[in-house]
């Protein structure tokens, strides 16, 4: 028990088993840190606050245990966090934070409970209308929290006015207003990484095929955060309020790659920007000095086909950026112009090529189910898959994640969504994913899992693996394909 009760508990719910099914058993995902969590944590000591952290995936808690830990550590105040790592994660981990939320209710009815989180940010009214909190934090929680914490210590019911804040009064949900976003990102102190058990993350296996034995240990970080573009299946700026980029001075984020380097010997790191190479001098100058440092580091992170250059390739591969993350999406130029993704398909066999000139491997991103997608546009992006061969794909099934287009969209439209917040796991039982104009959610549903299976079982494929990374490589991926996703009959 620790001596000092905290002033904030922030708590990340495990849904590993929940989330990825038969896949969780296998070690396939990766266990990635709670950064948001880490950067609240650090603002807030910064200013003064005791903070605690409660990773519930790495202490192996289920979530009854995680509301009794909780309780037991009796902070002030408690904030279940609804982030992930990527825009979607945050909606299908709303059933662990619903079901953690409203255990500590039961167990503590007075206890000051608080979500946070895109999610939330996207359905703060509906959020607090549905779940049991006390309050919903909408937009980063930098501006929120202090004054909160401040009302929560003077034993006041004050919060009128505070940034972002949506709480209960009187039976009725009061409204908050969106927050200002923090421009200057350099004046936050680094993330609270003392606070997290750093030696129990892990990396994904694919971020390994060097080596998957190897894939701890391992963290994430932000040279920036937002996108500037409006991809209308997107919904990461929800948590923001704006389409814009804010980024970090180099030197802030050197510092940070220094003290995970030197303090926790971290080799392996996602670059958590949605998208990192966009500006060519910024990308030269931060990876020219990473490379300068001489570390052995496996980086990936994210580019956009029209925005990479060749130079930017070579400065990311000289740094240590090993795997690019490309959003393709879809082979259809019809689908792709439809959703404003901004890019010609021309270009997309053109960037490949250049990405593998460079030593570099490839995440290759893939939707089925985008609003113009029919069987034959779909069969265009399997031949864009398999002409492309990246190393790794990841292959979704189009969902209406909540502060995106689609969602409004698919909302004002009446279209069928996920009964549960579980049904936008894109690996989940009940996954539900959009209906497009000529196809229903289950057939997409069924073209995905048949295109994933197809891929990964591909000799071309998995000859490719074998001859970059490996026999003990390629075995991995052929012992990953032959687990089998538990699928609900009634929606396939």
């Amino acid at each position: 028990m620790p001596s000092r009760r905290p002033d904030v508990l922030f708590i990340k719910p495990g849904s590993q088993k929940q989330l990825y099914g038969s896949l969780s058993d296998y070690d396939l995902t990766a266990i990635e840190p709670p950064l948001w969590a880490g950067i609240l944590g650090g603002y807030l000591r910064g200013l003064g606050y005791g903070v605690e952290i409660l990773d519930a995936e790495t202490d192996g808690l289920g979530w009854n245990e995680v509301a009794q830990a909780a309780v037991d550590r009796g902070a002030l105040l408690t904030v279940v966090m609804a982030s992930g790592h990527n825009p979607s994660a945050s909606t299908m981990n709303m059933t662990g934070v619903g079901a953690i939320a409203r255990r500590i209710k039961e167990l503590a009815p007075q206890a000051a409970l608080a979500l946070t989180g895109l999610h939330l940010s996207a359905l703060p009214e509906r959020s607090l209308r549905e779940e049991a909190a006390d309050f919903v934090i909408q937009g980063e929680g930098l501006r929120t929290l202090p004054p909160l914490i401040d009302a929560l210590k003077a034993k006041a019911d004050a919060f009128a006015g505070i940034p972002g804040l949506w709480w209960r009064q009187d039976g009725h949900i009061m409204p908050g207003i969106m927050p200002e976003m923090w421009k200057d990102l350099d004046t936050l102190p680094m993330p609270a990484w003392d606070l997290l058990p750093m030696e129990r993350y892990r990396a994904h296996n694919w971020h390994c095929f060097d080596d998957v034995t190897r894939r701890q240990p391992y963290a994430t970080l932000y040279t920036s955060l937002g996108c500037p573009y409006q991809c209308s299946f997107c919904c990461i700026n929800a948590l923001f309020g704006e389409h814009r980029l804010r980024s970090r001075g180099v030197d802030s984020v050197l510092a940070e790659i220094d003290f995970l380097v030197n303090t926790y010997g971290v080799r392996n790191i996602k670059i958590m920007d949605e998208l990192f190479a966009v500006n060519e001098k910024r990308v030269l100058e931060l990876c020219g000095k990473i490379a300068s440092r001489g570390y052995d580091l496996n980086f990936w992170a994210y580019a956009r086909v029209n925005t990479v250059s060749e130079r930017m390739l070579e400065a990311m591969k000289k740094a240590g950026v090993n795997w690019i993350a490309y959003g393709f999406e879809s082979g259809s130029k019809r689908v792709i112009e439809d959703v404003t993704k901004g890019y010609q398909l021309d270009k997309v066999l053109r960037v490949a090529q250049m990405t593998y000139d460079q030593g570099q491997h490839i995440c290759a991103n893939f939707i089925f189910g985008l609003p113009e997608d029919d069987y034959d546009s779909m069969q265009e992006t399997n031949a864009l898959m398999q002409e492309i061969n990246a190393e790794w794909a990841n292959i979704y099934s189009a969902m209406a994640y909540p502060g995106s287009k689609l969602y409004d969209d698919a909302v004002a439209q009446g279209l069928p969504l996920p009964a549960t917040w579980n049904g936008f796991s894109q690996y989940s039982r009940d996954c539900l994913p959009l209906p497009t104009k000529y196809l229903s959610g289950g057939q997409v549903l069924a073209f995905r899992d048949y295109a994933f299976d197809a891929y990964y079982k591909n000799p071309r494929y998995l000859n490719m693996i074998r001859s970059k990374f490996g026999e003990d490589t390629m075995r991995h991926i052929v012992k990953m394909a032959e687990k089998t996703l538990d699928r609900d009959n009634a929606v396939i």
